[in-house]
């Protein structure tokens, strides 16, 4: 059985003996508790098992029911290394205290002391103020990192506190200032450090949600999953960031059945995909169009589940390095492959196979290109994409031609890929 990890908080300070560091994670669940979205939070989880404990700051779930909590605490409890924490997010609400207790508490180990206020709600609360001082006025506590969700008012972002909410918080530590460390909080998908009110502002949303611009000079491009370490050296407070790579989790891929089950199950799942695709155009064509609706949804469900299971056995590269290694097998199978592929089919009398393995072999030709200019993402000018739907064939630029120029097909059929605006 495994040992319960996340630990319900049952008295305001909590002083704990032999810990000497903390792992943060930030926003883990607040976009769904899937599995694509999981392997995130795992791997943060196996990251921050290098400290003592871990502390969540916020956004467990995407809405604070028990069967989000039990979800969450079953995965957490099979994964991580160390006793986690948590403070609670606004989206962390209903059944948040009988699973995990104090909403305002204090945690005193070694070298160090962390208090977790609650404001989820955008305001402080008064009991967390008034634990705040007495952890603040104690004098084995030297050096102290305040923790929250929601922002106080920063360099980066309008979606934080109110001033008058921040004057608050202000006051409370006011007269201990110089034992404040740092400000630590989550809530938005992304990372960045400032200083405030002469404090240091760590803010770190990136155990699991999709990680999101949050100013022209803080992009989603350049901001990788991530957890913080905290710890003391020299009698300093100190802090990390280390990047969750995209292959931060990789229990699973060890057990070599499950591994080719998993596989397995990917294909079964895509030719799911491709089949109720193929049948709701066929239902379209005759005028059916709620069953063609129907199918369309039916091979979307099977994508995400082909997508969770994939994501499970995974190992891409960086992100912005994973562009271009998607060129070599493009270039085989239009140079080598779908050549030799149509060369047999026509050899043995099979002339749609052959027309198949030609169309194709096109179309991954101009994959590859795309893919090369892609391999810049920030010089890429594309906004717009067209396929063919009958043979599959790609056309980029300026001059679209009114038939496809492998299959024949009108142009007023082809599927556009454009650029959405934020």
């Amino acid at each position: 059985m495994n040992k319960k990890r996340m630990i319900q908080v049952t008295e305001p300070i909590q002083r704990l003996t032999g810990v000497h560091s903390i792992g943060i994670i930030g926003d883990p669940g607040c976009e769904g508790l899937g599995t694509y979205n999981m392997k995130v939070y795992a791997g943060a989880l196996e990251e921050s098992g290098r400290d003592d404990i871990t502390l969540i700051v916020g956004d467990l779930v995407p809405a604070g029911t028990s069967h989000y909590y039990e979800t969450i605490r079953e995965m957490t409890d099979a994964v991580a290394a160390n006793d986690v924490y948590t403070l609670r997010g606004n989206h962390d609400t209903g059944a948040y205290t009988d699973y995990f207790g104090q909403k305002n508490y204090a945690l005193l180990l070694e070298h160090f002391a962390v208090v977790v206020l609650d404001n989820a709600m955008r305001t402080f609360e008064e009991e967390g103020l008034a634990l705040l001082k007495d952890v603040l006025s104690m004098d084995g506590v030297t050096q102290a990192i305040i923790a929250f969700h929601i922002p106080v008012p920063n360099h980066f972002i309008l979606n934080c506190v109110s001033e008058e909410e921040f004057a608050r918080l202000q006051k409370a530590y006011g007269p201990w200032k110089k034992k404040v460390k740092y400000l630590l909080c989550g809530h938005v998908h992304s990372r960045f450090e400032d200083v405030v009110d002469g404090i240091p502002l760590i803010c770190t949303g990136g155990g699991g949600a999709m990680i999101e611009d949050v100013s022209k000079e803080i992009r989603a491009c350049d901001v990788e999953h991530h957890i913080v370490h905290f710890y003391e050296k020299d009698g300093v407070l100190k802090h990390l960031f280390s990047n969750l790579s995209q292959d931060s989790y990789r229990r699973k891929r060890k057990d070599a059945i499950l591994n080719r089950q998993i596989q397995e199950t990917v294909q079964g799942e895509l030719m799911a995909h491709l089949k109720y695709l193929m049948y709701a155009d066929r239902a379209q064509r005759r005028g059916f169009t709620r069953i063609s609706n129907l199918f369309r949804a039916l091979a979307a469900s099977e994508y995400y589940h082909a997508r969770n299971f994939y994501s499970v056995t995974e190992h891409p590269q960086a992100f912005l390095e994973s562009v271009e290694t998607y060129v070599p097998s493009e270039e085989f199978e239009y140079e080598h492959l779908y050549k030799m592929l149509g060369a047999y089919a026509k050899a043995h009398g099979n002339p749609l196979a052959e027309q198949a393995y030609a169309a194709a072999r096109a179309a991954e030709k101009e994959h590859a290109a795309l893919l090369k200019q892609a391999s810049n993402m920030d010089s890429f000018k594309e906004t717009s994409i067209y396929v063919c739907p009958i043979c599959g064939y790609v056309m980029a630029g300026g001059q679209i031609p009114e038939r496809c120029p492998v299959c024949g097909g009108p142009k007023h059929q082809y599927e556009v890929f454009e650029e959405k605006s934020k």
